[in-house]
């Protein structure tokens, strides 16, 4: 599916979701409709992950159809998200949780840019000019673990604390999201995924199949499918999404760093298992 010419970035997408071969629920949730590219994956570890997760999508697909969406939008959205969320009565989702990472199409100053956001360990990615790279930063203990050098990097995706998560919307967490500001580019590729797929397939086996197949539905129907074949342990939905073309008033070849949202205001870029809140693993976040 394609957006039309007036977007800030004109893209084409293709989305995949799957219980995979051990649960009998899929609890994640997931918006492919443009601005708006996000998954949300709930936690295993409370009951009724996947109203959490539908819950915080059904708040987020109120803003699809617009042609952008600016930060402060998708900050109301989170808060009014988290207000849902805790709001779930008991018996049908009360104390669970969700992750929830992707990217909506913002207009900055008339030219299109990637909004990133990210809470807990489902994934952003992109592919850009060659290049790439995970966006998001996993809020979980082993990635705490791994920042500190206390486990090593290619240690961490078989150590057993993988799954608990240090950031989440419910499930007893008010910690606030990640955000970053990213310049588009002309046929960047976006992958945003839960952990059904990253816990399954490694980022080059990701990056080889994101080359492979040109179709970004194709490319996320195969994601899921390679994720099901390496044992399919987890839920796992994998979005893509190709910039056709992107609004710019000018080159961007000299502003290639990505903007974090929360650097202070006169920061300039140079122009197995169920995911688990730390609160149920540790005893609190």
């Amino acid at each position: 599916m394609t957006t039309g010419p007036l977007a800030p970035i004109t893209v084409a997408f293709g989305a995949a979701t799957d219980a995979g071969l051990r649960r009998r629920i899929n609890e994640d949730s997931y918006v492919a409709a443009p601005p708006l590219f996000l998954v949300a994956d709930g936690m295993g570890g409370h009951n009724a992950g996947e109203i959490a997760s539908a819950a915080v999508i059904a708040e987020f697909s109120t803003l699809a159809g617009r042609e952008s969406l600016a930060i402060d939008d998708v900050q109301a959205a989170v808060a009014s998200a988290r207000l849902r969320v805790a709001g779930l009565p008991a018996g049908a989702g009360a104390g669970a949780g969700t992750t929830l990472t992707g990217v909506v199409i913002a207009d900055v100053d008339g030219e299109g840019y990637w909004l990133a956001i990210n809470l807990g360990d489902s994934r952003t990615y992109r592919l850009s000019e060659g290049s790439f790279e995970q966006v998001s930063v996993d809020h979980s203990v082993v990635q705490e673990l791994v920042d500190s050098g206390q486990l090593a990097a290619d240690d961490a995706q078989r150590d057993s604390r993988r799954n608990v998560i240090t950031r989440a919307i419910g499930a007893g967490s008010d910690a606030e999201p990640d955000y970053w500001l990213i310049p588009a580019e002309d046929r960047d590729r976006i992958l945003v995924c839960s952990d059904g797929l990253s816990g399954e397939l490694d980022q080059e086996e990701i990056h080889g199949i994101l080359l492979a197949e040109a179709d970004p539905q194709a490319a996320a129907t195969r994601l899921v499918h390679e994720a099901m074949v390496r044992g399919g342990r987890d839920n796992i939905t994998a979005l893509v999404v190709d910039a056709l073309a992107v609004r710019s008033k000018t080159s961007r070849a000299y502003e290639r760093d990505t903007v974090p949202v929360s650097a202070p205001a006169d920061y300039t870029a140079d122009i197995d298992g169920d995911t688990l809140p730390r609160a149920v693993a540790t005893g609190g976040f």
